[in-house]
């Protein structure tokens, strides 16, 4: 019988960045990766690659500011093999009222440790734009509420816009690449990756004592006292072998990926996100054949704020990504189904959207160009923290639900179970992602009246 002192189940970013944690680290390298697949493939490729540290959560922004200090270590020890930007996230608006609640959320926010806040509200206004190198970019959030001001920075936005937010410690960056340096560098240090699937957990006096594993060459058991749950969108059902329920569910989020040989979309932009709600520009005709049919009336209604887009790739690339999660989820919604459920009309939707910001996008609307399509789950639990830490069963652990944020969240979401299964300090932070949380009939109380979420 094989034995490892720890089996992580899922070989995503997750379970590869805390391998990494592990065996570099703390010197654990007697450490088993598990996958069905090929590594970093299920979800871990189909992201965004964005990154951001503002969130309305206090938890979050501390788990994300941290994460993002380790991205940027990555990218100074490695010449930025990752790839790394800090372009931001660039947030517009033409409604009077959300200026007003942005200003009071950027106010929060520089009070919460998100960065200094500066507000343009002049011509004169000394408004730093887009670096090309990120040790040169801002952090914090600049506030510009001078229309003209905004048409000099972003003339390409909707002509109403009379505000925008720019989130500066936000960008993105190669997950590709950081993934495959965390993999590479874990298995020189011993890591081990076992292609197969978890079939079992066995236990003995409510702790863990061995893992059986389904290969293509038949059942193997591997003997360890640890063992991780990072299965991405399959958490829920592994943690049915250890007899545990936990509180997740399955969101299916797709994107679209197209050729702007226009240039409407500049190559130098940051994350570009509509921050009102959206009605579709149909014509008369289209719009009465439409609503006709209850299966298309809902797209002559009023959908969710949030439609957003970036440019893709670097050089002369025109690949552009836009994503809108215009549906509603069901929250008991459990099983991830592969290959993914594609829409065909998601990118004429999106790209509609993306056209209330962007009016250059109109002029692809007649003429669809072709596009890819791609996504995954978002696994999340109520209010969108993920769960990191021990589980209710000695040596059983899970490192998941982080929802559209993995990538970004992977190294400090690492660090901090690595701290549980070693029995180092945690951070302060620890308690508001420990699965127990739960169990505070206060907590289920909060969670009832959350408010934002954050989630994107």
């Amino acid at each position: 019988m094989m034995h490892a002192d720890v089996v992580i189940c899922g070989a995503g970013i997750a379970g590869v960045a805390l391998a990494h944690e592990l065996a570099i680290v703390h010197g654990w390298h007697n450490v088993v990766l598990i996958e069905a697949g090929a590594p970093l493939t299920l979800t871990s490729d189909k992201s965004t690659e964005c990154y951001r540290n503002w969130w309305p959560d206090d938890a979050m922004m501390a788990l994300m500011n941290r994460s993002i200090d380790r991205l940027e270590e990555i990218a100074l020890a490695s010449r930025n093999r990752i790839r790394l930007n800090r372009r931001g996230y660039l947030y517009a608006t033409a409604d009077p009222q959300r200026a007003t609640q942005w200003h009071l959320q950027a106010e929060r926010a520089a009070q919460r440790g998100v960065g200094p806040l500066r507000i343009h509200q002049s011509t004169q206004s000394a408004y730093q734009p887009i670096s090309h190198d990120w040790r040169e970019a801002p952090d914090g959030i600049d506030l510009l509420l001078d229309p003209s001001l905004i048409r000099r920075h972003f003339p390409d936005l909707k002509p109403a816009t009379i505000a925008v937010l720019h989130t500066r410690r936000c960008g993105w960056f190669s997950a590709q690449q950081l993934g495959a340096m965390l993999l590479e560098d874990a298995r020189f240090a011993g890591v081990r990756l076992v292609h197969g699937r978890v079939s079992a957990v066995a236990q003995r006096g409510r702790r863990v004592t061995a893992v059986t594993v389904a290969t293509p060459g038949g059942s193997e058991q591997i003997a360890t006292p640890c063992f991780v749950n990072a299965a991405g969108p399959h958490l829920a059902t592994v943690s049915e072998l250890l007899g545990l329920d936990l509180p997740v569910h399955n969101q299916l989020h797709l994107k679209a990926a197209f050729a702007d040989t226009l240039g409407v979309v500049p190559r130098t932009a940051p994350l570009l996100i509509w921050g009102d709600p959206v009605e579709l520009a149909w014509s008369e005709e289209e719009r009465a054949e439409l609503g006709t049919d209850p299966k298309t009336a809902w797209l002559t209604a009023p959908l969710p704020a949030g439609v957003h887009c970036r440019p893709e790739g670097e050089g002369s690339s025109q690949q552009v990504l836009v994503l809108w999660d215009y549906h509603p989820h069901d929250p008991t919604a459990r099983t991830a189904h592969f290959p993914i459920p594609l829409d065909d009309t998601f990118f004429e939707i999106a790209l509609r959207g993306m056209a209330t910001m962007l009016p250059g996008l109109q002029a692809y609307v007649e003429r669809l160009p072709r596009a890819y399509l791609d996504g995954g789950y978002y696994t999340c639990t109520p209010e969108n923290r993920p769960l990191i830490g021990p589980l209710p069963l000695d040596g059983a652990f899970v490192i998941g639900a982080l929802a559209g944020y993995g990538i970004m969240a992977a190294l400090a979401a690492a660090e901090l179970l690595a701290a549980h299964i070693t029995g180092s300090p945690l951070p302060s932070y620890a308690s508001a992602f420990h699965p127990a949380r739960y169990d505070d009939p206060a907590y289920q109380v909060q969670i009832a009246t959350w408010g934002e979420t954050g989630q994107l």
